[in-house]
């Protein structure tokens, strides 16, 4: 049984015009729920481009958060930098600290790349909380950027969600995301016919690595603060890998249903904070009992639709 697309086109088409008007109708609370919404959308969907398509399962996403959150915070408060360029700047660290990386993180394989990326990130945590240009682990308030409105964060934020799901689906459709399936589903084989693996998992580090940077700007931003045991902490890897599994790991569509799942369970269970881990954690197993390939990827087992098809026609 196949599902027609045209329903869910017009419907994403409603969404998409509801979400770029909502600051003219939408309460505040709306407001921050669906910018809150967007940015965590950004964050899985590079570490689902990662993990689904590249075949990289990182836990330390973390260290390109901290370094795009801390990039803005010092630039701005520090050396008076404009927000807007600092946020950049933060893409542009977390990319250059990805590129120093990836040699030696690349000689690692499955296990072994998950934790080796887990300690890059403890050991920046480290050194942050002992640094004292960044006041050590007491933190920085960005002051700057109480001058920010919170129409103008949201857009910047509806541009950073629909921006890194645009970037996911172009690239899927490019030999780029050709190449990057074929070291995810069979490293040898691709290395075989001519594919040059380290180049394709590079520019897959790197580009990750660039928007998790400038989401983390934002994130930072709207919250005013940062600490080096929060930004570093890998309870954002524990949230990006809730996200992308119950929606669907390897599907565009996956990381949005994922993230909506996140935002209203983290409402709904906001009253039970000793104990809102352990009911995540049980409604993640539920899910995956359910429907092994997430949501979204057991819809398309079953009636093989795709919204956002990353199939070249």
């Amino acid at each position: 049984m196949r599902l027609s697309r045209q329903p869910f086109t017009i419907g994403l088409i409603v969404l998409l015009g509801a979400a770029a008007t909502m600051p003219l109708w939408a309460s505040r609370y709306w407001m921050l729920l669906c910018l809150t919404f967007c940015l965590y959308l950004s964050l899985a969907q590079m570490w689902n481009l990662l993990a689904g398509y590249c075949g990289m399962i990182s836990l330390g996403q973390q260290s390109f958060i901290g370094l795009g959150g801390y990039t803005p915070a010092v630039l701005s408060v520090y050396y008076g930098l404009p927000l807007w360029m600092g946020v950049l700047c933060g893409g542009v660290t977390a990319l250059v600290f990805a590129l120093l990386t990836a040699v030696p993180l690349f000689r690692m394989r499955g296990v072994y790349f998950a934790v080796g990326t887990w300690l890059t990130a403890e050991v920046l945590a480290v050194a942050f909380s002992n640094w004292s240009f960044v006041r050590y682990g007491m933190g920085i308030v960005i002051t700057p950027a109480y001058q920010l409105s919170l129409t103008e964060m949201y857009y910047a934020g509806l541009v950073m969600g629909i921006g890194s799901t645009a970037l996911v689906f172009l690239i899927l459709r490019t030999d780029l995301g050709l190449t990057l399936m074929a070291v995810r589903d069979d490293e040898a084989a691709a290395q075989t016919v001519g594919v040059d693996v380290f180049r394709s998992k590079l520019y897959g580090f790197l580009i990750a690595a660039f928007v998790t940077g400038l989401t983390a700007g934002l994130i930072y931003l709207h919250q005013v603060f940062i600490q080096p045991y929060k930004a570093f902490g890998i309870d954002w890897t524990v949230r990006l890998l809730f996200i992308v599994i119950i929606g669907g790991i390897g599907t565009i569509e996956g990381p949005i249903v994922g993230a909506v799942i996140y935002i209203v369970l983290r409402q709904v269970f906001s009253e039970y904070l000793d104990v809102s881990l352990l009911l995540m954690g049980a409604v993640a197993i539920a899910v995956m009992t359910v429907a092994p390939k997430g949501i979204v990827g057991s819809l398309q087992e079953r009636f093989g639709f795709e919204i956002l098809s990353s199939r070249r026609t």
